[in-house]
């Protein structure tokens, strides 16, 4: 047998929905009676059953006591602008703790982590390192998403698999862009600051560590990703970062003191989420996909600006490297009240900006507004919507809320 042959075969092995759902069992997880056995019969739609059978009613779970597994039921997290089934699925699981440890480490991946983990790095610990993260985070995230609609894999088969999230469902599945992310970040939060910030590099290495493995363990979990799909996002990403990461303090330069900078960010990133949304039909990926390239402009045409007004300046280079031995309660208390302020004026934003721009695109190229999540599958519409609303969230994130804490003395 040929090198070639092998490795397909271990492709195949990898990608066998089978060994998801017995590391599902594993884990304590237990669908309805006979789901577990379900052979997969004829070709699986993106995010569909085996074989042409119906999912029974919704996807989704909530963990039972140790012990014999007891059955809850359910409402699935499910995406507006998707047709799921609103209902809930029995199962069973024997793991209140499993459930709630990889449900963490779906959330590191999702937009609520982002929005929360972003802001406090710029607002309260470090805005130089906080905006290389959302340089590596963009590239990675864009990359992935554009590959999944490249290569159109389907998701792990269900059942065997047991889904205990739909959120995602419509989308394609290799490679993982939760295992990307859940790499790249934590990866390059230790390669940005250790040097720069004083902590023992064990420490840091345990640290992505865990929040690496803790992410892509999730997905298989959530039966969202087959191994393979975790593995090719890990390797993935740490491509993207060997190519990136040398490339990052060029890019972050050029943001910020370069005249003409803003129309070149705001002009590369809508070029990007053009192409993006010719690469496939419509799904969740191509909203996340504008809405990753909008936060990115936003951000980088915010760094921009805040540079030019003096909001947030870098510690000199004689200051460093920086320690977090000042840190007390006063200063913690501080944080988090810039933290939970500048969150409440990034929701408002996006709110107003939603409500604003979607009825605006669908006057501008006449699509009828009866039915706005029909509406929202539309590129002329969705495009502009997802990349004006999140380029506002990021521009506020750079000069908005940071010149509110100057103006009330919280900066």
């Amino acid at each position: 047998m040929s090198l070639g042959q092998r490795l397909a075969r271990l492709a195949a092995h990898l990608q066998d929905p089978r060994k998801v759902a017995a590391f599902q069992r594993l884990c304590g997880v237990e669908g309805p009676s006979g789901w577990a056995g379900a052979e997969q019969r004829g070709p699986v739609a993106n995010g569909g059953p085996a074989g042409g059978q119906e999912h029974p009613t919704g996807n989704g779970a909530v963990p039972g006591a140790a012990g014999s597994p007891r059955r809850w039921r359910r409402r699935p997290r499910r995406n507006s602008l998707t047709e799921e089934e609103d209902g809930s699925q029995e199962f069973a699981t024997r793991s209140r703790f499993l459930y709630y440890l990889f449900s963490l480490g779906t959330e590191l991946g999702n937009e609520l982590f982002y929005i929360l983990f972003f802001p406090f790095c710029i607002w309260n610990v470090d805005a130089w390192l906080g905006r290389r993260l959302i340089i590596i985070w963009v590239w990675v995230m864009y990359l992935g998403q554009c590959t999944k609609d490249v290569i159109r894999w389907p998701r792990p088969a269900s059942p065997p698999v047991v889904k205990l999230e739909v959120f995602y469902n419509s989308e394609y599945s290799m490679p993982s862009t939760h295992a990307m992310s859940g790499t790249a970040i934590p990866l390059a939060l230790l390669l940005l600051s250790y040097g720069r910030w004083q902590y023992p590099l064990v420490f840091g290495l345990i640290l992505a560590f865990c929040w690496c493995f803790l992410v892509c363990c999730s997905r298989i979990y959530m039966g969202m990703h087959s191994i393979l799909d975790v593995i090719a996002g890990f390797l993935y990403a740490i491509l993207i970062l060997v190519i990136f990461h040398p490339l990052v303090d060029l890019i972050d330069n050029f943001n910020l003191t370069y005249k003409y900078a803003p129309l070149i960010i705001v002009s590369l990133h809508l070029a990007l989420g053009i192409f993006s949304f010719t690469l496939d039909t419509w799904s969740t990926s191509r909203g996340d996909t504008a809405q990753i390239l909008g936060c990115g402009a936003g951000v980088a045409c915010g760094s921009h600006v805040s540079h030019m007004l003096g909001l947030q300046l870098d510690p000199p280079p004689h200051s460093l490297p920086l320690s977090l031995s000042s840190l007390t309660v006063a200063v913690f208390g501080k944080a988090i009240l810039r933290l939970l302020l500048g969150v409440i004026v990034l929701l408002l934003t996006k709110v107003a900006m939603k409500r604003a721009t979607i009825p605006l695109a669908c006057r501008m190229f006449r699509v009828p507004q009866r039915d706005v999540r029909r509406a929202r599958q539309r590129m002329e519409v969705e495009l502009p919507y997802r990349y004006v609303t999140y380029g506002m969230v990021g521009f506020s994130l750079m000069v908005i809320v940071p010149g509110l804490f100057h103006f009330i003395g919280l900066s």
